[in-house]
Formats: C-alpha cells, sequence, structure tokens
C-alpha cells in the first residue's frame, strides 16, 4: 500500500512538471496580441549641461548674465566659457579688465588661467560696456589637457562665481 502512494506521488510530480513546461514554452513562442502591437518606450533624454532655470534667473538677476557654457576648443588645449549678457550695468563687472579669472577644476584640482599672448594679448572678450544680449567669451589654457569633457568646473572673475559647469 505504502508503495502505491509513492508512486502515485511521482506520477502526479511527473504530470505537474510536463503540465507547466508546455505551458511556459507555448507562452514563450506565441506573444500576446498586445505585445505584437506596443512599441518599446523611446528612452528618457534630458539635457544634462544645462543649467537649471532657477539658477539662470538667479545670475541674470544678480550678475546680468545668462547661458554660461564651458567647452573644449581647440584640441582640448583651450577651454572656453562664454555668457551671455542680459544687463548691462551688471555684466560690466565681468568684463573688467583689471581682474584677472580662472577656472577651477574640481575633478583635477587644477586652476587655469587666460594666457596672455604676445601679439594677440589675452584671450579675453573685454568690452567697456556690454551690450545686452550679446555673448562674450574668454578662453583658459589646459595645457596638459588636465581639464576633460564631462568634468566639472567652477569660473571665479572676482566675486562673480559660478560652479558645477559642465565641460561639453
Amino acid at each position: 500500500m505504502f508503495n502505491r502512494l509513492i508512486q502515485l506521488g511521482r506520477l502526479a510530480v511527473a504530470v505537474l512538471l510536463t503540465v507547466s513546461a508546455v505551458a511556459f514554452s507555448a507562452s514563450a513562442q506565441s506573444p500576446t496580441p498586445a505585445a505584437k502591437t506596443t512599441t518599446p518606450a523611446a528612452p528618457f533624454r534630458f539635457s544634462t549641461n544645462r543649467m537649471p532655470p532657477q539658477a539662470e534667473r538667479y545670475y541674470g538677476m544678480l550678475w546680468g548674465v545668462d547661458s554660461m557654457r564651458v567647452k573644449l576648443a581647440e584640441s582640448g588645449e583651450l577651454v572656453r566659457f562664454s555668457y551671455r549678457a542680459v544687463d548691462e550695468e551688471k555684466a560690466k563687472s565681468l568684463s573688467d579688465k583689471k581682474i584677472a579669472p580662472y577656472l577651477y577644476d574640481i575633478q583635477a584640482h587644477v586652476q587655469l588661467v587666460i594666457p596672455s599672448l604676445e601679439k594677440i594679448g589675452a584671450l579675453r572678450q573685454v568690452s567697456s560696456t556690454p551690450v545686452a544680449g550679446q555673448f562674450y567669451w574668454m578662453a583658459f589654457s589646459n595645457t596638459g589637457r588636465p581639464v576633460k569633457k564631462g568634468d566639472h568646473v567652477s569660473v571665479v572673475i572676482g566675486k562673480f562665481r559660478v560652479d558645477g559647469l559642465i565641460v561639453q
């Protein structure tokens, strides 16, 4: 009698495994109609190189500039910082020739300065009064290329300081 129960138990387990294997293979081979008609969702893309709108407004109100970008130039030998003037009086302090700006790379722990070339002068666009809506730039020397694309940098021009700009 005991042997008969063991045989029935083994038979029940075998039937259960066979049914589940058939059901699994059938579901794997024939997708549901809903799966055929839906397309995979496109990955969410966002710009990591843009400053948050609140920060743009802050720098616009306090310093008269917005649209600040940092980009590698000349095969990485220069790092170009550009900004747009929105308030002429407030942006005037950023184009002061007496102030020596610098760029600090948080990852590489280096401080870059604007080079002054013999015949050209400083690689910096200066004007006595910036014009609202115009873009201005300055280029920092990246000798040895310690600053790389994707690094987070800070730009300091006198009392003006912007942190967390991502090098493009």
